[in-house]
This record gives C-alpha cells, sequence and structure tokens, in this order.
C-alpha cells in the first residue's frame, strides 16, 4: 500500500497512522511536493491535536535564519480549521500558495536565497 502513496498519490485524501509510521509516510509524501519545508502535519486524538511542521526542529541549520517557514504556517492552518475557524485557514493558504506560486521569495530548500524572515514578511503582506 506504501508504494501506492508514492505512485499514485491522488488516490488518497487522508491518512491515518500511529506516530512513527505517520512521520515516515509525511517525510516521503513531502519529497512528493520538493521539500520538508512547505509539508504541514497534525497529530490528532480524541481530545487533542497538535499541529506541527512535517520537517521537525531541523538542528543542521539553526540559527542560519534558512528553515522555510511554510511548513510551520500551514501547520498553523490546519489547526485554524480543527478550532472551527476555517475562514482564517483559508487567508492563510492562499497567502502561502500566492508566495509559492510567485517563486521568487522562497529559502535555499526551495532553490531560493531568501531568509526564514523574508518569506515569513512575504506570506503576511499577502493578507
Amino acid at each position: 500500500m506504501v508504494y501506492r502513496m508514492f505512485r499514485e498519490p491522488e488516490i488518497f485524501d487522508v491518512v491515518v497512522a500511529p506516530n512513527l509510521y505517520g512521520d515516515i509516510l509525511s517525510d516521503g509524501a513531502a519529497a512528493l511536493v520538493g521539500s520538508l519545508g512547505v509539508v504541514p502535519s497534525a497529530n490528532v486524538g480524541d481530545n487533542f491535536a497538535i499541529g506541527e511542521p512535517c520537517h521537525g526542529s531541523a538542528p543542521d541549520i539553526e540559527g542560519k535564519g534558512i528553515a522555510n517557514p511554510i511548513a510551520t504556517i500551514r501547520s498553523t492552518a490546519l489547526m485554524l480549521e480543527f478550532m472551527g475557524y476555517p475562514e482564517a485557514a483559508a487567508k492563510i493558504y492562499q497567502a502561502v500558495d500566492a508566495n509559492l506560486q510567485e517563486d521568487t521569495i522562497k529559502t535555499p530548500d526551495l532553490g531560493g536565497k531568501s531568509s526564514t524572515q523574508e518569506v515569513i514578511d512575504d506570506v503576511i503582506k499577502r493578507f
């Protein structure tokens, strides 16, 4: 079944898995779109939900100002949706999508030279 995620990703809408396997699958899914830096994720249980970027803490680039903030921003939108604020989440998705479609202000993981803060500022100005 896992091979189908990579060969036919369009057949999936939601994937439910224990944390360890979900982490492996979400990392693989991120490869399909070009970077761990753009993929949000959520851990959802019966009584809780945690939004987090797929990429984790990225200690290898800590303090360099080049981490891609898109996954974190999108994870925030996931949490807003979960809490019942779909309109606010949609505004975030639109701003992020506009940044990615313009393809000029981007961090090194996407082939750009922009800093984390420059990407954040660009997304914010698109609200």
